[in-house]
Formats: structure tokens, sequence, C-alpha cells
């Protein structure tokens, strides 16, 4: 390690100075490239072999991830976090949100808690454990894209360039170990019917009335998934379907020629979204085929599965141990489900509280900082000591 590295202030400063917005609006996306650049040039000043990963990008800007690895063999464990931030408006920003602030006990700056921060945090713990052999390795993942479509957790996953035994997801739980969540999926349901003068409704297909009976099918439908599928774990202990919003004709003097409903499904645990796609897909087709409408369903990102840690978790009790504190479960997805995917058991775990997430003034509080370097610390020397 060069006498000259960077201590964690100075870092997150780094990493928050370099924008790296990820938005499905290809007008404000941005490249995460020169954050991966920062990590890596990091990470091998601390003795890791680093690969850069692109992954495919609707935007057109380019989209990498970093697999940073130190020691040898199979097994051992991956730290894992995004390196993308939300968009932002900097106007309601009370400081510059490119660049760190400290004051009252508070690191702000955009992504100083989603996520940049949790990489300064575990360079200074692979810095605590100096020169140690590392019986099993230590990988470090840094993905593109988690705030948008997840795509740089899924390259990882499908090519199947990441191998351990353990894995921790950074996100921001408060140092409480987080072992399941909900999974998201978001759909467009688009109706075609035919437009016509509204004097005389035998001149069209009204695509709003169908989608009326779409609709109420679908709050049945709800209740069949609430009734089949519930879990104490979870706050909300049951899925939700969500009518988030409605498009549809053009004047009301014009019968409805099109409309399109966008929903939001929060899967539990034993919910596999291309199943409950084609349970909504085979229902909007028994509503509108009698009705003369065409259809079709779009989704509007890939989704993300729901997550549970499995129930022998070596590294949920090792750090259920650590803490005090019990696993618990949480609200927002994560990339947790591509990871235990490729076989790793996983868990989430990181610095910040999720409440100071994306919003304007977004903050790493300081308390969480050296609890969360004796954690991480702690973790790697477990799994790879």
């Amino acid at each position: 390690m060069s006498a000259h590295f960077p201590d964690f202030i100075s870092n997150l400063d780094n990493l928050v100075k370099l924008p790296s917005v990820s938005s499905a609006n290809h007008s404000i996306d941005m490249s995460n490239s020169k954050v991966i650049e920062y990590l890596a040039t990091c990470f091998e000043d601390l003795g890791f072999s680093c690969e850069l990963i692109n992954s495919p990008s609707s935007s057109g800007n380019l989209k990498t991830n970093l697999v940073a690895t130190r020691g040898e063999g199979g097994g051992g464990l991956v730290l894992s976090g995004h390196t993308d931030t939300v968009p932002l408006d900097e106007d309601l920003w009370s400081v510059n949100p490119f660049s760190l602030t400290e004051k009252d006990n508070r690191l702000y700056g955009l992504g100083s808690t989603d996520m940049k921060g949790f990489f300064p945090v575990v360079m200074e713990a692979v810095k605590s454990i100096g020169d140690a052999e590392l019986k099993q390795p230590l990988i470090i993942l840094a993905t593109a894209d988690e705030e948008t479509s997840m795509q740089g957790a899924r390259t990882i996953a499908e090519t199947g360039a990441l191998q351990g035994r353990f894995a921790v997801i950074g996100e921001p739980t408060g140092l409480v170990p987080v072992k399941a969540h909900k999974g998201i999926m978001m759909e467009s349901i688009r109706l075609q019917g035919k437009s016509g003068h509204s004097s005389d409704p035998s001149l069209g297909i009204n695509a709003l009335e169908a989608m009326h009976a779409v609709i109420t099918d679908l709050l049945l439908f709800r209740k069949e998934l609430q009734h089949k599928y519930r879990n104490d774990l979870f706050k909300i202990e049951y899925p939700t379907l969500n009518l988030g919003c409605i498009h549809g004709g053009d004047n009301p003097n014009r019968i409805c020629g099109h409309c399109e409903l966008e929903i939001d499904v929060r899967l539990m645990p034993g919910m596999v979204i291309e199943e409950i796609r084609e349970l909504i897909r085979k229902r909007v087709e028994q509503v509108t085929k009698p009705l003369g409408i065409e259809f079709e369903i779009v989704p509007l990102f890939p989704g993300v599965p729901a997550f549970l840690a499995d129930t022998d978790s070596e590294i949920l009790r090792m750090t259920e141990s650590m803490t005090g504190q019990a696993g618990i479960s949480v609200a927002f997805s994560t990339e947790a489900p591509h990871l235990q995917k490729l076989g790793m058991d996983t868990i989430i775990f990181g610095p910040g509280n999720i409440d100071q997430a994306h919003q304007p003034d977004e903050y790493m509080s300081l308390e969480m900082v050296k609890p969360g370097i004796g954690y991480l610390t702690q973790i790697i020397e477990n799994a790879c000591l």
C-alpha cells in the first residue's frame, strides 16, 4: 500500500465528487466509469487484482462493474456495493451535493450513504488486516445501475464472473443484519380499442371502459395474492399491488381508443416474477378478449426477486453475534438475490440509514463509520483468515 493512500474522509470526498447518476431518463443518465476507475486504483494499491466488466446500457453511456480480488482459492467473501446514485434537484440541497461537507457529526454528499460511503469503510477494514495472508479470497464487487435496472449485478450473475462462499451487500442498514426483503416488478398494461365519435358508441370500442374491467379484476387478483402469500417477517406481511398511473384517450367527445395502466407489485419470498406476470397476462386476456380489445403487457424494468437468507446462514449468525442484533427484514430491494443465485450465503449489512437516502442533504453519520470498519474487519477475519 502506498504511503500516501487516502484516508476515509478523502476517499469518500473523491467518490462523491465523481457524478454517477443512474436514471431511466436518458437525458440525465450518466456513466459510472470514473467511479469504477477510482476504486480500481485504490484496491490495486491495497494489493487486489482488478477486472472491469461492462454492462449493457440503453442510454449509450458506459456502464462498468469492478471485481477486485485479493487471495486465491475457492470460497471466500464478497463485499458488494453499487456505484451509481439517484438523480437530484441541486436547488433543494443546502450544501454542494458533489463535494463532501462535514458538519454536525455528519458527512453530507450525494451517495454518501447510498452507497458510495460503503467503499471507504471497506478500504479501512482492509487496511486493518494489513499484509495478512488470506486463506480464502476477499472479493470487492462494485456495480452499475442498481438504482434503475440492477443491470450491473444482473450482468455479473449471468456471466458467472463471481465466486464466493459468503456475500455481504453493504446497503445502509444501520449496521443491523438484514435477512429478507420483498421483490418488485413494474408492468405497463396497454389496451388498444377503436376511437370514434362519442355520440354513437357503436362507432368504436372504448379502451378506457375495458381498463375499468381490467382494474376490477386486478383488485380481485390482489386479494387472492394476499390470502396465498403471507410472511410475518415483514411489517406489511402480504404482497401489495399498486395501481400507479393511468393514461387514456385524447378528448371527451371521442371514444377512447387507447389506455395504459402502470402497476407495481411487491413480491413476497416464494413469488416468481415470471409466474406472476403470466398470471396477470392470462387475467387481462380473459377480460379483454370478449370485448374485442387488443392488449400487451410490457415490463418497465426486469424486476427484482424477493430475498430471504438461507435458514442455516453462517454469515447471518456471524453478524448477529457480532452486533447483538437479530436479523430483520426491510422494505427496499437490493442486489442480494443476484448474488444468492450464484450460490453465495448472502445478507445485507452496512453503515448508514436508508432514511437518509434518495433525498436532499443525504448524509452518513460519523457515528456509523468506526463501528462499520470494526464489523467489516471482523467479518473479513472470520471469513478469509
